[in-house]
């Protein structure tokens, strides 16, 4: 509601996830409770002004989180994404100029209003002001949504807010903002601030926040094949090298992992991987790709212990992480 009322805008869009249809309900209702409460409707407070919110249920698309793709889908038609310019602000929902934000973001508006810019700025770290929304799953003691100023510590976020590594096991690598940012290893993440430009500077992103913790029982061949079938399945198909390269690492990674890889493998699946980088319509395609590159680089020794029809070395003790 202030976001409409700072732009002038005369009705605002929640877009839900087709996953997430279940929060609707909750949704629902706070929406008819704030019409109720005479924040929402026509002429609201007598000030002249008008805001309507309605919601969306989508079909459950990963490509909608791309800004365009999910105007496309709002609007009734596939959820591809849009050639840029023009830009939303422009040119958006039904033709409009549209502000689009994650809620997440504008859930920040009110507190910002509240202590003012610079005290909100002050709560992180330079540069990186506020607070973040951390989700941390995979292998530790206690998974969940945690709200944590900027430039937190990720060692802390590991073994502090979220218990330790599970069951007392070693730190193999953590992935520090969601599926698609590369993974790190222990010790870069000794000293590592959860903010964009130490993420950044470590070599991988901040992303979504999405932290995923891996024990040293866990495959990395076996967690890269699982990555890649994602993307490989969430792939709108709209780009050659999107559709047809997540396909084939895919199917370079099933057959690697059950033993029937070769030695040249390895590189090609790099190769392929970095081919699609900045090559695609939408992100998709990079945020397939760039995991893809540091699970290579980083792990390229339990990639060469899968040669030779050798069973995965971690076969009896894989226990895999949901991302």
């Amino acid at each position: 509601m202030i976001a409409g009322l700072a732009v002038g805008a005369k009705s605002g869009y929640i877009y839900l996830r087709g996953e997430y249809r279940y929060l609707s309900v909750t949704m629902q209702k706070a929406i008819a409770d704030a019409y109720a409460k005479g924040f929402l409707g026509k002429n609201i407070f007598g000030s002249g002004k008008d805001f309507d919110v309605y919601w969306h249920g989508g079909a459950g698309a990963y490509e909608v989180g791309e800004e365009s793709a999910l105007m496309e889908s709002l609007e009734g038609k596939r959820g591809v994404p849009r050639i840029k310019p023009p830009f939303p602000a422009v040119v958006g929902l039904y033709g409009g100029p549209t502000v689009i934000n994650n809620a997440e973001t504008i859930a920040t508006v009110p507190h910002v209003i509240e202590m003012g810019g610079e005290a909100y700025a002050t709560v992180g770290s330079p540069r990186n002001g506020g607070t973040r929304l951390f989700g941390v799953s995979g292998h530790v003691e206690r998974p969940g949504v945690y709200e944590l100023p900027m430039g937190y510590s990720l060692k802390k976020i590991v073994y502090e807010v979220a218990g330790g590594v599970r069951g007392g096991r070693k730190l193999k690598a953590v992935v520090p903002g969601g599926s698609s940012t590369p993974v790190l290893l222990p010790e870069e993440i000794e000293n590592l601030g959860m903010d964009f430009d130490q993420v950044g500077k470590a070599g991988s992103m901040l992303g979504s926040g999405g932290v995923v913790v891996i024990d040293d029982q866990t495959c990395m061949v076996e967690f890269a094949l699982r990555t890649i079938s994602f993307y490989q399945h969430e792939s709108c198909g709209w780009c050659i090298p999107c559709r047809e390269g997540t396909d084939w690492l895919k199917k370079s990674l099933t057959r690697f992992h059950a033993g029937f890889g070769e030695a040249k493998d390895i590189d090609n699946i790099q190769y392929l991987a970095e081919n699609m980088l900045g090559r695609t319509f939408c992100p998709l395609g990079d945020a397939a790709a760039m995991p893809t590159i540091a699970f290579v680089k980083k792990f390229r020794k339990e990639f060469e212990d899968h040669l030779n029809g050798k069973p995965c070395p971690y076969a009896k003790h894989t226990e895999m992480v949901v991302i």
